[in-house]
């Protein structure tokens, strides 16, 4: 099996009516289960706080700086993530359109092959 991760990219959790989070966790539900039943494995998966809890790393001539904040200024950022074996990434990708309807994007995404470099 192929390792993708599928990146979750909204607004914050906590800006979410109780009814948007309903809708959400539901389609989230519909999503764990039709992957199941079409032969993928969810390995692990994690909402993310918002993006204004971040540290960030950048390398800079003077050595490594530290800063509160996302890496990337960006209106759209990474929410929360699945990281799932699969044998067919059209499949997944399929599988991906329940949540993709209740957020503002979604990316399905190899992982890299360590044997393969």
């Amino acid at each position: 099996m192929t390792t993708y991760v599928v990146l979750i990219k909204g607004e914050a959790w906590e800006h979410k009516t109780p009814a948007e989070m309903s809708e959400l966790f539901a389609a989230h539900a519909v999503f764990a289960k039709k992957l199941a039943e079409r032969g993928h494995t969810i390995t692990l998966t994690y909402p993310l706080e918002h993006s204004s809890t971040a540290r960030s790393l950048r390398r800079t001539p003077g050595g490594v700086v530290v800063t509160d904040g996302p890496f990337a200024e960006s209106a759209e950022q990474v929410a929360g993530l699945y990281v799932v074996e699969s044998d067919d990434v059209d499949d997944l990708v399929d599988c991906a359109r329940t949540i993709a309807d209740v957020e503002t994007g979604v990316e399905v995404r190899r992982t890299g092959d360590p044997d393969q470099q």
